[in-house]
């Protein structure tokens, strides 16, 4: 296994990877919307929150030397399933027509008061 850290998304809150590599898939731990430069969430809204999210999401695959066209699943958590339209519309943008299987679930609460995170896996 290959740890995968890279400074273009958010340090990990917490004692794990930001991904990592094992037999050819890249197993990335969810994102939240903290823009890596200033360490906080700088967006409030759900759809600029998910676009953060998967811009993190996006450095953390390319820094695996994989991408999002390459996401085989993803999980999507959402603080308000409401939020589901908003998200949707810049999901399906920043993956541009590539559709990887996904679950998405309604939790009670995310870090730092969070309203979207996404986990992923991906081929290398």
């Amino acid at each position: 296994m290959k740890k995968i850290a890279t400074d273009q998304a958010p340090e990990a809150i917490g004692p794990y990877a930001q991904a990592v590599e094992a037999n050819g898939m890249i197993f990335c731990s969810g994102q939240i919307p903290i823009n890596p430069k200033s360490g906080t969430v700088e967006v409030a809204g759900a759809a600029e929150q998910t676009m953060q999210v998967l811009l993190n999401l996006r450095a953390v695959l390319e820094a695996a030397g994989s991408g999002l066209g390459k996401v085989v699943k993803t999980t999507v958590f959402l603080t308000d399933i409401g939020d589901f339209p908003a998200v949707n519309t810049v999901y399906a943008e920043m993956f541009a027509g590539h559709t990887p299987a996904r679950s998405t679930v309604q939790v009670a609460r995310l870090p730092k008061c969070a309203k979207v995170e996404i986990e992923a896996i991906a081929l290398k």
